[in-house]
């Protein structure tokens, strides 16, 4: 919270505690006419509002809840960059509690650290973690199921972008990921027909039967020769190159939609990817389990 803000609330909070030290202030004598009336004068259903002071105990306690909540503002406002007196707030005791279960916890993410990754993820109880900490630093993306979404990776398959390895996923999470293909409509003949033709070629790598349309054959003999653009990263055989990030176009697995319309915006407009890294978000025992977990998503078959 900025400081203005932090400003703003105290100054409401300290303006509404004035005004009901006020309005009791006020009320706490009567004039002597109003002190002859026994009733003030209003009445509703028969009933008449008799005019008597307030019980001292219901008194006592307005006056004690004033007392009390100025001693709270002044002790623990926990706003912003207002730690009160105490110096306490929600963000501080939230950091302190969190640094109190990370230091209980050091000694089991050391012991499951000295495991290898591609071995870690059998135990039950790191699979347990892992799944916590996925569930907090990668399900927002990924999916709590980890199956993905368009424009995020299927976790769950055997399908990746830069290696499936125990070293490769420990390193994605690390370091994290920046996948780019540059918009190719030009390279391939710049017109709305090369791009259709191009992307009825890429459809039918993983779908050979669609050649069984004389339209969509032609389509992909005019763009065949042309893929070689297009082969620099993804090869000549299509199958992808795990060291660039670029895609196996021959699985029918697609990251960003798998219609001819998604296919003509991916040739038109490029794609750009992200994957944060978490270095220095996650200790290096944590990023450890983290990896165990998702290797494990597309080897339990090894369990």
């Amino acid at each position: 919270m900025s400081q203005f803000w932090s400003v703003y609330i105290i100054a409401i909070v300290v303006l509404n505690l004035a005004g009901c030290a006020i309005l009791l202030l006020v009320n706490l004598k009567m004039t002597p006419e109003e002190a002859r009336n026994e009733t003030t004068g209003h009445s509703f259903d028969g009933i008449q509002e008799r005019n008597q002071p307030l019980p001292r105990w219901w008194l006592f306690l307005f006056v004690g809840t004033l007392i009390f909540s100025v001693i709270y503002l002044v002790l623990y406002p926990g706003l912003g960059r207002f730690g009160g007196l105490l110096n306490w707030s929600s963000v501080t005791q939230w950091q302190e509690e969190v640094a109190l279960v990370e230091k209980r916890s050091e000694p089991l993410f050391a012991e499951f650290a000295k495991v290898p990754v591609d071995e870690l993820h059998q135990y039950p109880e790191a699979r347990d973690v892992g799944g916590r900490l996925f569930a907090n630093n990668c399900a927002i993306c990924h999916g709590s199921d980890a199956r993905g979404a368009k424009g995020y990776p299927n976790l769950t398959d055997d399908d990746w972008l830069y290696g499936g390895s125990a070293d490769a996923i420990l390193t994605s999470i690390t370091q994290g990921r920046n996948g780019m293909m540059p918009p190719m409509a030009a390279a391939i003949g710049g017109t709305d027909a090369a791009v259709r033709d191009m992307a009825l070629y890429v459809q039918s790598l993983s779908r050979p039967d669609m050649t069984g349309d004389p339209q969509v054959a032609k389509a992909v003999e005019r763009a065949k020769p042309k893929f070689a653009v297009c082969a620099a990263c993804h090869g000549q055989d299509a199958t992808g190159n795990q060291a660039l990030g670029a895609p196996n176009l021959t699985d029918g697995i697609w990251l960003h939609g798998a219609r001819l319309e998604d296919i003509e915006t991916t040739i038109r407009q490029g794609r750009n990817s992200h994957m944060p890294k978490h270095e220095g978000v996650l200790t290096d025992e944590r990023l450890h389990v983290l990896a165990a977990y998702v290797y494990g998503l597309s080897h339990s078959d090894e369990e």
